[in-house]
């Protein structure tokens, strides 16, 4: 059962409840992913000509995206989810009136920031209250040294950039991560189109290669080094090739779904056309320790990104311990993972999870607190927590401001003893604003609003 809020032009979820369900069958074929969402809108507008983006994820933080591109200059259109975008390339951004405004997104801000320094146009870049606690000294210290002129308040944002001259390249570097981030390094790679000569990245575990993929694809001199987990970024002796790509689902998204259907009894869904890009299938690999059948199917390439069907069927889970590279290969997915680990025999514990600190809000410690609100048994370690599967009474709890803790915490409501109600559950439109609809579509029933808890 689900209590959805006002329903306008675009869904709008004030508080969203959910209680026990039937089984849980169908096809779904999601949005575009977010991380290749945001990629391609603002790699496009480093290509001269015209760039067509198919499948393009409207949601909050893409739109943060476009808004800045349009202060920069940028031409684009969206037509449902057809994203066409217009430019004269990365040497003809046009210097923003006002800052620019990145909403809650940390990859916008960090993203924008490389291909700023890049192109040498001046610009602030802000956002939410939420954003400005990021930590951005991890782009920030590394851009000093390839000679940007950027500045910020305490570590984090608004950052300002200075103006540098259009013929005056970037300091090529070789960098080490102290933290694996494909958002930092990918304001790194951007920043390193502009350089002297080659810049080297390397990190000290995996993250994901969207960035490195991608603007391979379109022309950039890019190669990687698996062994040691290194990128190296030659200048642009050319521009870069307009896109035209139509984007697979995001798996991020996906995950929602696929433990959904994990623990509800008797569940089958098939999740069509998702990207399964290896740095980012971690939780399928772990549903699949758990226990969960789920087959990889009609498996393709394109723009040098991997997509295929997913089919999950309910199996009783098992509790599994998660720690080391499986981490990163799964970072935004731990709050709905934590839901499996719910409904999963025996105690499940993460370890090694300390950047879920430092995600939308403190996600370890947010987590489980709501955890604990709903009858969850789960206690908050260091730098993970350890929960025990079979209790959850159900209740009401809060999002804070954190899109996939509101999702994750009202999926419980398919297996808890009592309903569960998720307060300010509004932010799931910033990247999945179909989850609703989807988990109708998949037999969910739709009832009246009722009030908030």
């Amino acid at each position: 059962m689900l209590v959805v809020g006002d329903l306008k032009e675009r869904l709008l979820v004030l508080k969203l409840s959910l209680s026990a369900t039937n089984a849980l069958h169908g096809e779904i074929i999601l949005p575009g992913d977010k991380s290749l969402s945001h990629r391609a809108a603002l790699f496009a507008s480093l290509a001269p000509g015209k760039s067509v983006i198919r499948r393009f994820l409207n949601s909050g933080v893409t739109q943060a995206m476009l808004r800045s591109l349009t202060e920069l200059g940028i031409d684009w259109s969206l037509n449902d989810d057809c994203l066409i975008v217009q430019s004269n390339g990365i040497d003809h951004f046009r210097m923003p009136m006002t800052p620019l405004s990145c909403g809650n997104s940390a990859t916008t801000i960090r993203m924008l920031t490389g291909a700023l320094a890049a192109s040498g146009v001046p610009c602030v870049l802000d956002g939410s209250p939420g954003l400005r606690r990021r930590p951005m000294d991890r782009i920030i210290t590394p851009l000093t040294q390839m000679h940007v002129p950027i500045s910020s308040v305490n570590g984090c944002a608004p950052l300002t950039l200075a103006a540098r001259g259009a013929t005056q390249p970037l300091q090529a570097i070789t960098y080490h991560l102290p933290v694996a981030s494909a958002q930092v390094k990918s304001a790194l790679i951007l920043a390193a189109l502009a350089g002297n000569g080659a810049t080297t990245i390397s990190e000290p575990g995996p993250s994901r290669d969207h960035t490195e993929r991608m603007l391979s694809a379109m022309g950039a001199a890019i190669t990687t080094d698996s062994q040691n987990r290194s990128v190296t970024v030659q200048p642009l002796a050319e521009s870069l090739t307009p896109l035209d790509i139509t984007l697979p689902g995001d798996i991020s998204s996906a995950a929602f779904l696929l433990v959904a259907a994990a623990i509800v009894p008797d569940s089958q869904i098939t999740i069509k056309d998702v990207g399964i890009n290896p740095t980012r299938t971690g939780i399928i690999d772990v549903l699949r320790q758990m226990g969960a059948e789920i087959n990889i199917e009609n498996e393709v390439v394109r723009y040098e990104e991997p997509v295929a069907d997913l089919t999950i069927k309910t199996r009783t889970l098992k509790a599994v311990e998660v720690h080391g590279e499986m981490v990163v290969r799964m970072i935004d997915e731990f709050p709905v993972f934590a839901i499996a680990a719910a409904f999963a025999d025996g105690t499940t514990v993460v370890r090694d999870a300390l950047e879920l600190r430092y995600k939308e809000s403190d996600r370890i410690s947010t987590l489980c607190g709501e955890l604990k609100r709903i009858g969850i048994q789960v206690e908050e370690l260091s730098d993970g927590f350890a929960i025990t599967g079979g209790t959850c009474a159900g209740g009401c709890c809060d999002s804070h401001g954190d899109h996939r803790l509101a999702m994750s915490l009202a999926l419980a409501g398919l297996r808890s003893s009592n309903p569960i109600t998720v307060n300010n559950a509004e932010i799931l439109n910033e990247s999945f604003p179909d989850f609703v609809n989807n988990l109708i579509k998949l037999g969910c029933e739709q009832i009246s609003p009722a009030t908030l808890c």
